[in-house]
């Protein structure tokens, strides 16, 4: 079959947010670049990301600081090094994207002087988030997508779904070579060569019943980069945050823990209060033990939803603090200074994914992953706030720099098997992919969410085995499709954090297991290595 190239460049960045935007624009000058993006170019969760970006800008704090509170929030499960290199590249970074064009929030000092306004978050012990107003995603988001649209250097592709990377052997390893992508509009695959691949594809969470992400978090990286043989680590580690909005046309609109923190109730469907039975606390209990705590309720009372009211205080109190959250609310009907809302936890953030080094390199020669699909030894068991989107700035920077030393090692002769769709047909049975789809996000939900047990894990791993051979099957026979695509990669990274939760016999950070509550006095991380065939 002759070979069928439709694109070629040095650099093919699968993803389009913090992290892909950022790498383009430090590369550009010395590569060619294209950039994929899965749905348009500002679809991804950076556009949404409501927080900020921590950094050291205050002379009060200091990076030892940073660090001590990010190993903390980590449970002393991250890479102290990796901790170090993100929190000391971190001003840096930052003052970069200022220059990009990106505008944080500036306030006045006591001396009259202009400075950035730095907010504090839980798990830090001093003001270090710079933000802009409650959308610093938005901003960043937007500066590098001004930047990346006028660089003659870098190509988008939007509307792309990579399928999978193109491995060879080159000087006795694996190299990657490109990648086959499905081209949504034109309806078929295309191929990319190129001499290195990072994947920014971000998280996970669309695995779950209910997440806060948008709908490209189907895990695309972490399943693909696994397929091609790198190793993954602690997927067992699945942020929620406790309270998003349960309406079916809402999309999971988070209700901000300030709700909480001004005097908003949990409740039982029949009004009663429940957070004072798990933690002395109540409702400002931290993020997780309130996540398990509806959870838990959830399921003992098998209801869909409980109930967060506010509606005690006054109208012009509630208007005046929190007018986002009661325009949203009343766009489904529900008068939050009258009424509680409804609410369930949702998957948020994947704190594990493909293992890279502090160059964000994969296992694999020319391969790299950064931001959310990646793990570096950041995060560890769980997720300080705002250090997602440091992470991508820092960790694209370094590959970067990592790039510029090895852009032309790869010959330009390297050969790739053209996609060969000549034994397969239009599929008349997507039901098939819906159920499967269904079913996935649900035993999930159920089984392999914020509390776990040995059999809720078995259970799951019984199910996402036979969805696997279903879809494998369904794969080989039918042209491939959005969803199609989708739902292979969610089961394969399914099958992935059921294993790192199978094989953690402790509860530590955002694994929780009733067969094992105690933290072991020597956690490490949870690292998967696949075997291929």
């Amino acid at each position: 079959m002759k070979q069928v190239i439709e694109h070629t460049c040095d650099l093919l960045i699968i993803g389009s947010g913090a992290a892909g935007l950022t790498l383009a624009l430090q590369s550009a000058n010395h590569s060619k670049i294209i950039v994929l993006s899965k749905a348009l170019l500002n679809d991804g969760s950076t556009f949404y990301a409501q927080g900020g970006i921590a950094a050291v800008f205050d002379k009060k704090d200091s990076i030892e600081s940073h660090v001590a509170d990010t190993l903390i929030a980590g449970a002393n499960l991250c890479d102290r090094s990796v901790v170090e290199m993100t929190a000391r590249n971190a001003k840096s970074s930052l003052e970069w994207l200022i220059k990009c064009g990106a505008d944080f929030d500036q306030e006045l000092s006591s001396k009259g002087e202009q400075r950035y306004h730095l907010t504090q978050e839980g798990g830090h012990s001093h003001r270090r988030i710079l933000h802009a107003a409650d959308a610093t995603g938005k901003e960043v988001q937007t500066t590098l997508q001004a930047q990346v649209l006028k660089h003659p250097n870098i190509t988008i592709l939007e509307r792309y779904n990579a399928v999978d990377i193109i491995t060879t052997e080159y000087q006795d390893k694996p190299h990657a070579i490109g990648a086959y992508v499905w081209n949504r509009e034109a309806e078929k695959v295309e191929t990319i060569k190129a001499k290195n691949v990072a994947l920014a594809t971000g998280g996970a969470s669309k695995v779950y019943q209910y997440t806060s992400n948008p709908d490209v978090a189907s895990g695309d990286g972490i399943a693909m980069a696994w397929r091609a043989g790198c190793r993954v680590a602690n997927l067992e580690f699945n942020q929620f945050h406790p309270t998003s909005l349960y309406h079916p046309q809402s999309n999971n609109f988070l209700l901000s823990e300030a709700l909480r923190g001004e005097g908003a109730y949990l409740q039982r469907p029949d009004g009663s209060r429940f957070m004072d039975e798990f933690d002395h606390r109540g409702e400002l209990a931290p993020r997780d033990i309130v996540a398990r705590a509806i959870d838990y309720e959830m399921k003992r009372l098998g209801v869909d939803c409980l109930y967060l009211d506010i509606s005690h205080k006054t109208d012009e109190f509630i208007i005046k603090h929190f007018p986002t959250i009661y325009r949203h609310c009343l766009e489904f009907g529900i008068d939050i200074t009258k009424e509680p809302m409804p609410v369930v936890p949702a998957a948020h953030y994947t704190c594990g994914g493909v293992m890279t080094d502090q160059n964000g390199a994969t296992d694999i020669a020319g391969l790299y992953a950064i931001g959310e699909v990646a793990y570096t030894g950041l995060h560890g068991a769980n997720r300080m706030a705002s250090n997602s989107l440091l992470e991508c700035l820092v960790f694209a920077q370094a590959a970067a720099k990592h790039l510029a030393q090895r852009i032309d090692e790869l010959p330009e002769n390297v050969e790739i098997t053209p996609w060969d769709e000549s034994m397969v047909t239009d599929s008349d049975e997507e039901v098939v992919i819906q159920h499967n789809w269904h079913e996935l996000r649900l035993f999930m939900w159920d089984y392999v969410g914020i509390v776990r047990t040995d059999k809720r894990l078995q259970r799951a791993q019984h199910r996402v085995q036979l969805l696997q051979q279903e879809i494998h099957d369904y794969y080989k026979n039918f042209r491939v499709s959005n969803n199609l695509l989708e739902l292979r990669n969610l089961v394969q990274v399914a099958e992935l954090i059921i294993a790192c939760a199978m094989s953690r016999k402790e509860s530590i950070g955002l694994h929780y297991n009733l067969d094992y509550p105690e933290t072991l006095p020597d956690s490490k991380p949870s690292i998967l290595t696949p075997s291929l065939k």
